[in-house]
């Protein structure tokens, strides 16, 4: 089992990609912290994911808009874990509104959480990691943190930040034993897109080349072997999880 006896934590835990990442790591020997809104199911899916596997799964509530959540969501880890080996910073919102409609309070919004928070998420495990000498932090970027599309300026420069972001805390964090990379995935098969019509769906799914849209569990498997010991040597990068959306772009 790749991640036997290790400790991760997974923002935006409760659905989706997050959700699935939680899974894959359970079920690769680890112990997961779900970390989500209060309010949001990240309760009940860790009532039922603990016991199932081996590792224990908790729910911790964490708005990573607040720092005093998220530096208690690692304090309360490391009482309960024993330590922090592997961070998945997923939490993230989209937003698609043309660019001179965008409110400053939309704008910043969509910066607070995907950017910002996700900086305060990796700087409190930094803080860990760095006592421990050991670990890694996987940010989820996106494939509009390398490209453009209309009416995303915020959502663009927040995942463009993060793409470059990782590339600066992996220089900083390595000497001390820290790993960073981040995952850019394309367009996934989630509930997200259940509101979408067969035409507009038809055209997402036409933007990869692989034929279809991503599953979740591909982007966990992505996560997972960015968390373990497999991608020893890999730090700074973003890995693209896009069925070649990215591949004719440039």
């Amino acid at each position: 089992m790749r991640m036997q006896g290790k400790s991760v934590i997974v923002t935006g835990g409760a659905s989706g990609i997050g959700l699935a990442s939680v899974e894959r790591c359970l079920e690769e020997g680890a112990s997961v912290v779900i970390a989500d809104l209060k309010g949001s199911e990240g309760a009940s899916r860790a009532a039922e994911l603990d016991g199932k596997y081996a590792g224990t799964c908790l729910f911790k509530a964490c708005d990573v808009t607040d720092t005093v959540q998220v530096d208690r969501l690692f304090v309360e880890t490391v009482d309960e874990l024993g330590g922090v080996d592997s961070v998945f910073n997923n939490a993230g919102i989209g937003g698609v509104t043309p660019s001179d409609e965008v409110s400053d309070e939309e704008f910043l919004r969509i910066i607070d959480i995907n950017l910002s928070g996700v900086f305060r998420v990796a700087r409190a495990a930094l803080r860990v990691m760095y006592r421990q000498g050991s670990g890694s932090i996987v940010n989820c970027a996106s494939i509009l943190g390398v490209f453009g599309q209309s009416q995303t300026a915020a959502y663009t420069a927040a995942k463009g930040g993060v793409v470059n972001m990782t590339r600066s805390l992996a220089i900083e964090a390595a000497p001390k034993g820290v790993r960073v990379n981040a995952i850019g995935p394309g367009y996934i098969d989630t509930p997200l897109l259940e509101a979408l019509d067969d035409e507009m769906l038809q055209g997402l799914i036409s933007l990869h080349p692989i034929g279809r849209l991503g599953r979740s569990e591909e982007v966990a498997n992505a996560f997972l072997f960015l968390a373990s010991e497999e991608a020893s040597f890999v730090t700074g990068t973003t890995l693209m999880v896009d069925g070649g959306f990215t591949a004719g772009k440039s």
